[in-house]
């Protein structure tokens, strides 16, 4: 009989272990221990079971579930164990004695079965002690033989032997030092990542232990405030997932994140180029170190499979996936959507040309773990992520439900570690085992749907086809494209009508590079009501004054005191509802002198003549001498004295070009200025990018649209 694999889970009142395929039943021998456990965690190497209760912390045999040893530490929040199982690791939350000094809450300890000569059961020796505040990035990092294990403190990694943690045995000094990954293989290789520092790029440096003169290999980026360093199982070949806290393009509230590929002797490095935008959802190694898998880009996200010179050897069909997890003997591969997404499991078969076996309906679940022997996927939905239906569920690769148990306040579930030489490689989907009476007790309760629900339609969209901007990318809609922008102005896959730039009330300018302006009725058909309505009141005032003109009917000015101007601040409109000048003809335009030209007078002209260009403003009739009296030469006194206006100018104004022309020009004058400033910026030993060399090789088709537009220096 194969040996049973086995899991172990946490609720808020007790902790349990269970064998699972193919007995599924409690672990025997092991007494559940009740009360407040903080934290629970197997040894690497599978031989150990600890957990955590405010009083001590406690040792098991995970085979029979005896309890093999205890440790005086009170209130330990985290656990850990080195690769073999040699050594325990407590944390307690960082504290201060009497005198103010901080406490050593970082603890190693043997772990001592009373095997010994001259050793009791109850004792212990404590290997090392230190002060480690932060809880992310608490523990130790040992090399695959316990020979050595190492911590970051501030600009160095220190190095201790494994049997004597009070020296230290070595450090590699490395200014700024973040986040180090001790690789898992048998070369002693380690990473460390320095984040970007005054301008400078972020790095990720490989050294070999312990020759520290210089790294192996390294690689040089921006857009790095953190990453995560992943060795392959081997310890050849690294995976840096960088990612920055804010992303600069606004294309995403979460940042940005970029892929780099490492060897471990410096014979390979580079970026994984991605062909899809968007985030990286997750990364994972395949146990035989020669693949790994790579979810990214917008929903529906792309899944895709790379070798070790990171080219591209196989693609998934897109759908809403962010998690890829590979089984432990390589074979199968599992696709899911978690978190917010729907819970959807696809399992693939890398031996048979990636052929899918099935889909798994795994709603909710906020765990997804293979099992050792690579026949059964472990799910479960923990708290505090969602407080109901708790509990662990156990399916068959084949897409079958196998087991299922019901917890509450459910806080953490782990498989067992145990090497895959235990459960040698068979056909795992034939035979397909029998499911536990639990799992069948559950397929009962379930209701199948007897028709998908699908999304809502409002009434009058029923019964017609979706649009392609309403459906997915997989479903065949249209891609996700993000401008980096908010505005909801702005057509959003291919709905949603976009926005110009407009002033309310104005004319539109026309389009640039059309050549030709807008009519008056598309101008029309672009103007509010309020604007229209004016634009119509202006119009027929200026026929109506162009008519008077013509027939040579403007009246005489009114009378006025003498030297009396109209006031060259208002326009003839604003007097008159002043009170000023009411007998004035409205055709009648005063002359300002000692002023310069009004800009809404100019446009007035050049709307009119754009308009009626037929019609010519004509001069002024010339005003008869004024008659003096026969008696004595004398004129007649006058009951008031008003300057005589002068002759009418011609207010035709010609343009010397179109708007379009003109705005055309401005920009190519715009974009002339900005290459003379990156020639100096480059004269002044200023290292450009390659879009601005781009830009600046430009300048002589910029020169010769400039002349064609008849533009001269």
């Amino acid at each position: 009989m194969a040996v049973p694999t086995q899991f172990a889970y946490r609720t808020s009142k007790n902790l349990g272990a269970v064998d699972a395929a193919p007995v599924y039943r409690p672990l025997p021998g092991f007494t559940r221990p009740e009360g407040n456990l903080r934290c629970c965690v197997y040894s690497p190497c599978g031989r150990y079971f600890a957990w955590a209760s405010p009083e001590r912390v406690t040792v098991a045999d995970a085979s029979i579930g005896h309890v093999i040893t205890t440790l005086p530490a009170e209130n330990v929040f985290e656990l850990g164990f080195s690769p073999l199982g040699s050594f325990i690791i407590t944390w307690q939350r960082p504290s201060k004695d009497d005198n103010g000094d901080a406490v050593k809450n970082l603890k190693v300890w043997t772990v001592l079965e009373g095997e010994n000569p001259g050793i009791e059961a109850d004792e212990h020796t404590v290997v090392g002690r230190f002060v480690q505040k932060s809880q992310t990035g608490w523990n130790l990092q040992y090399t695959f033989d316990e020979r050595y294990c190492a911590r970051v403190v501030t600009n160095e990694i220190q190095f201790y032997e494994s049997q004597d943690l009070g020296t230290v045995w070595n450090k590699l000094r490395v200014e700024g030092v973040s986040d180090f990954a001790v690789s898992p293989g048998k070369n002693h290789s380690i990473a460390v990542f320095v984040p970007e520092r005054k301008g400078q790029p972020a790095a990720v440096k490989v050294y070999n232990v312990p020759q520290f003169d210089g790294p192996v290999s390294q690689k040089n980026f921006f857009k790095g405030d953190k990453v995560q360093l992943k060795w392959n199982n081997e310890g050849t070949t690294l995976i840096v997932l960088a990612q920055t806290e804010v992303d600069k393009s606004g294309k995403s509230y979460y940042g940005e994140t970029t892929l780099y590929l490492l060897s471990a002797n410096g014979g390979f490095d580079s970026r994984i180029e991605l062909d899809k935008d968007g985030p990286i959802h997750d990364v994972t190694w395949s146990p035989n170190s020669k693949e790994f898998g790579v979810v990214y880009g917008y929903m529906p996200a792309k899944t895709t499979i790379f070798d070790t010179r990171a080219k591209a050897t196989h693609s998934f069909a897109l759908g809403p996936r962010n998690t890829i997890i590979f089984s432990p003997h390589g074979r199968f591969v599992l696709v899911a959507g978690f978190g917010n997404l729907a819970g959807q499991m696809d399992i693939y078969d890398l031996e048979k040309n990636y052929q899918k076996i099935c889909t798994i309906e795994a709603s909710n679940a906020s765990v997804c773990e293979w099992s050792p022997d690579g026949k059964h996927i472990l799910t479960a939905t923990t708290s505090p992520r969602l407080r109901v239906d708790n509990g662990v569920r156990i399916w068959h690769v084949g897409g079958g439900l196998m087991y299922n148990e019901n917890l509450q306040e459910l806080y953490h579930v782990t498989w067992r570690p145990q090497s895959p030489t235990m459960h040698p490689i068979e056909d795992p989907l034939h035979p397909v085992p029998t499911p536990h009476a639990s799992a069948l007790e559950y397929l009962g309760t379930v209701k199948t749907p007897s028709k998908p629900a699908g999304a809502y339609r409002p009434p009058g969209a029923r019964g017609q086809v979706t649009p392609l901007a309403f459906k997915r990318e997989d479903e065949g809609g249209a891609a996700y494209v993000s401008n980096g922008s908010l505005s909801l102005g702005i057509g959003v896959n291919g709905f949603g009508k976009p926005r110009k730039r407009e002033v309310p009330g104005a004319e539109l300018a026309p389009e640039e590079g059309d050549g030709t302006t807008n009519t008056a009725a598309d101008g029309d058909e672009q103007l509010s009501k309020a604007a229209l309505k004016n634009k119509k009141k202006r119009e027929a005032k200026k026929a109506k004054d162009a008519a008077e003109k013509a027939a040579g009917l403007t009246p005489a000015p009114e009378k006025s005191l003498p030297g009396a101007f109209p006031s060259p601040s208002r326009s003839p409109e604003r007097r008159d509802r002043k009170g000023h000048e009411r007998n004035r003809s409205r055709g009648y335009v005063e002359p300002r002198p000692h002023s310069k030209p009004d800009r809404r007078d100019a446009k007035r002209a050049r709307d009119q003549q754009q308009q009626q260009p037929h019609l010519k403003t004509p001069p002024a009739p010339t005003p008869a001498p004024t008659p003096t009296s026969k008696s004595n030469g004398v004129p007649p006194p006058l009951k008031a004295t008003r300057k005589e206006s002068p002759p009418q100018p011609d207010v035709t104004v010609t343009s010397p070009g179109t708007p379009s022309q003109d705005k055309k020009t401005r920009a190519l004058l715009k974009k002339l200025r900005a290459i003379d400033d990156l020639k100096m910026r480059r004269a002044g030993g200023e290292k450009l990018e390659g879009t601005q060399i781009k830009k600046m090789d430009t300048e002589e088709e910029v020169r010769k649209e400039l002349e064609a537009l008849g533009w001269n220096e």
